[in-house]
């Protein structure tokens, strides 16, 4: 296979999961807010929930955070040239947060499975937030290379990061209305 067969299986799985990775923490989310539920709901929103998580990681985020990583040191191995470039450094420092991020969230999850609820819904939102910032960071080092003039790239990330904390307040007071 070529170098351009494996990238695109590393896009596509790194695609998935984020796209588990956001999916699992809405649905800490959820899972926290039904705990403030009658007893019945709670106990069968929270059951359903469990389900939901376990398939979600074990079925879709688990294997596609695995095939992403796999995919991207095949890259490497195809193409040594990368880990010479300072873009790729930087790159590599905020996957391995995300896979710091990825186990956390199995760490919450194994809580939530023993009914451990250790973080708030409003934390878990602010959680959620920090895939997204990766996210930003790593499609902007990938895309803009050596072209990306670090200053702006700073400042850019976090204005980015300051948006979503004034969404995030400004949902939650909408929220606290309702």
């Amino acid at each position: 296979m070529s170098y351009t067969v494996f990238k695109a299986l590393h896009i596509i799985f790194m695609v998935s999961w984020f796209a588990g990775l956001f999916y699992i923490v809405r649905l800490f989310v959820y899972h926290t807010e039904a705990q403030e539920k009658s007893d019945q709901e709670k106990q069968i929103l929270s059951k359903q929930f469990k389900v939901m998580e376990k398939k979600l990681w074990w079925i879709i985020t688990t294997p596609a955070m695995i095939l992403t990583v796999a995919f991207g040191i095949t890259m490497l191995v195809l193409n040594p040239m990368l880990l010479k470039m300072d873009w790729m450094h930087l790159k590599l420092t905020f996957v391995a947060l995300l896979l710091v991020y990825h186990f956390v969230c199995q760490k919450i999850m194994r809580k939530l499975d023993k009914d451990i609820f250790t973080w708030n819904s409003n934390k878990l939102r602010l959680w959620n937030e920090v895939a997204t910032l990766s996210l930003v960071a790593i499609v902007f080092l990938v895309i803009m290379k050596n072209s990306l003039n670090w200053i702006y790239g700073t400042v850019g990330f976090f204005a980015v990061a300051v948006a979503l904390m004034i969404a995030i307040k400004i949902y939650k007071r909408y929220r606290n209305k309702k």
